[in-house]
C-alpha cells in the first residue's frame, strides 16, 4: 500500500511530500565527453584535481617588485618581461623591477605587482607613483579553488556555466545520469490532432504539447503515444507499452469522475493508486500511482489544471526520478493591486501578472480563472497562490508572496479578507 489517506481531498504539501518519499532515482550512470554533457545530470561529486590558479600570477598589467627596492624612491630599471605562457626565468638583480602581464606567473621573490597606470616610464627606469602593499595585485595559487576541494555536487544539471569550469580543471569526461524516459498520451474521443478539421463537439489536443515541452526543457526523453481513444483495450495497450518502455507515464484527461473515464479503473487493475483528489484549484482531479515498472501521473484534462499540477507536483517528482536536485522557486512578497475572488476550501493557484509598482512589487489577475481558459496562463508571469482556508482578497490590503514556477508564481500570504 502507498499509504495515502484517500478519504478526503489531499492537501498539496502532503501529496508532494508523500510522493517524494516513495520516489528514488531510476537512472543509471554513463561516462560522457565534456562537450556532450550539456544539460545532463551529474552523477558524482566533482573535486578539483588541481589548484586554481595553479601558480601565483599577476592580476594586472604592470611591474613585479620587491618592496625593499622601492624604499629609496628611485626609478627602477627593468630586468626582463613576463607574459602569460612565457614566465620570466632570468636573474632579478636588486634594485630592478620586472615588466609583467596579467595572468603571467610572478617571478620568485615578487612581493607586489604595481599596475602600469600607477607608474611612469623614464630614461632611468620606472618611477612608482604609489607605495604598494604586500601581495597587491597577486592572485595566489589555489585562491579560487584548492586542490581536492569540492567543485560541483552530484545531482546538478550541467549548464553552460559549469562546462568551462570543468574544462579549466582539465576534466575531459564526466559521469552523468542517463536521461529519464517518460511516456505521455492524451485521452478522450473529443480530442483531435492538429491539422484536422473539427466536428461539432471536438477540440484540439493541446495538453500533450505543453507537457512534452516541459519534459524537453527538463532534459527528459519523451515517448509520445499520441491520442488514445476512450476505449479500454486501447488504453490497456498504451499502459502496458509505457510500463515496458518508460520510467514514468503521464496522461492528460481520464482521471475525473465520468462514465467514459477508464484511466483510474485501469490503473487500479494493473498497478496501484496512491491518491486521485487534491485540495487545490485548479487541479483537483490529479492521480498518482504506480504500474509494475513505471510511476504514473494522471493530469486533469482542463489545460490550466494540467499545467498547474505539472508545475507543482510532476516537475519535482520527475526531478527526483532523474537524480536531479530540484530547487523550488523563490517566494517574493507583493501587494494585491486588485480584489481577488476566492472561496475557502482549496489551495488556489490563480494566474497573475507580477510587476513593480510605486510601492514595490504588486500582482493582479490575468482575468477569468476558469480552468479551461488557457489564455489566462499564457498571459501570466506568476501564480497567485491563496491559502486553503482563506476567502477573497481585498485590495490593496492583500500582502502577497510571489514565487516562480514555470513562468513564475505569486503566493498570497494571510491578509484581511473582503467582507
Amino acid at each position: 500500500m502507498m499509504g495515502f489517506d484517500t478519504g478526503a481531498l489531499l492537501p498539496l504539501d502532503k501529496a508532494l511530500q508523500g510522493m517524494l518519499e516513495q520516489l528514488s532515482c531510476r537512472c543509471e550512470t554513463e561516462q560522457l565527453p565534456l562537450p556532450q554533457a550539456l544539460d545532463r545530470i551529474l552523477a558524482e561529486e566533482i573535486s578539483s584535481p588541481l589548484s586554481v590558479p595553479p601558480f601565483d600570477n599577476a592580476a594586472m598589467d604592470g611591474y613585479a617588485v620587491r618592496l625593499a627596492d622601492l624604499a629609496a624612491g628611485a626609478p627602477l630599471p627593468v630586468a626582463g618581461k613576463a607574459f602569460a605562457g612565457q614566465p620570466y626565468e632570468g636573474e632579478w638583480p636588486a634594485g630592478h623591477c620586472i615588466r609583467i602581464m596579467t595572468g603571467a606567473p610572478v617571478p620568485a621573490g615578487t612581493e607586489a605587482v604595481v599596475m602600469q597606470e600607477e607608474t611612469q616610464e623614464g630614461g632611468n627606469g620606472i618611477t612608482f607613483l604609489t607605495t604598494p602593499f604586500l601581495g597587491q595585485n597577486i592572485r595566489r595559487r589555489g585562491e579560487d579553488m584548492a586542490q581536492g576541494s569540492r567543485v560541483l555536487a552530484s545531482g546538478l544539471r550541467l549548464s553552460p556555466r559549469e562546462l568551462p569550469l570543468l574544462a579549466s580543471l582539465g576534466i575531459a569526461t564526466v559521469t552523468v545520469r542517463r536521461p529519464l524516459k517518460v511516456a505521455i498520451f492524451s485521452t478522450g474521443d473529443e480530442l483531435k490532432p492538429l491539422g484536422t478539421p473539427l466536428a461539432h463537439g471536438d477540440i484540439y489536443d493541446s495538453n500533450r504539447y505543453g507537457v512534452k515541452a516541459m519534459l524537453t526543457r527538463m532534459g527528459i526523453a519523451c515517448l509520445d503515444l499520441g491520442i488514445i481513444p476512450d476505449d479500454p483495450a486501447a488504453l490497456r495497450a498504451a499502459f502496458i507499452q509505457a510500463d515496458r518502455e518508460a520510467d514514468a507515464l503521464i496522461t492528460t484527461g481520464g482521471v475525473s469522475v465520468g462514465e467514459a473515464d477508464f484511466t483510474k479503473q485501469l490503473l487500479e487493475e494493473l498497478g496501484e493508486i496512491g491518491f486521485w483528489k487534491l485540495a487545490i484549484k485548479p487541479g483537483k482531479p490529479f492521480a498518482f500511482g504506480r504500474l509494475p515498472n513505471a510511476w504514473f501521473f494522471g493530469l486533469p484534462g482542463n489545460p490550466v489544471s494540467a499545467m498547474v499540477t505539472f508545475d507543482q507536483l510532476v516537475q519535482p517528482a520527475l526531478a527526483k526520478l532523474a537524480g536531479h536536485h530540484f530547487a523550488r522557486p523563490l517566494p517574493l512578497q507583493a501587494m494585491a493591486a486588485e480584489p481577488l475572488k476566492k472561496a475557502p476550501g482549496r489551495l488556489d493557484f490563480q494566474r497573475g501578472i507580477l510587476s513593480l509598482g510605486p510601492n514595490g512589487l504588486e500582482v493582479r489577475s490575468t482575468g477569468s480563472q476558469d480552468s479551461g481558459v488557457f489564455s489566462s496562463l499564457s498571459r501570466a508571469n506568476c501564480y497567485i497562490v491563496l491559502e486553503q482556508a482563506r476567502g477573497k482578497v481585498a485590495a490593496p490590503y492583500g500582502a502577497t508572496q510571489a514565487y516562480g514556477a514555470g513562468r513564475g508564481a505569486c503566493c498570497c500570504k494571510r491578509a484581511p479578507d473582503a467582507g
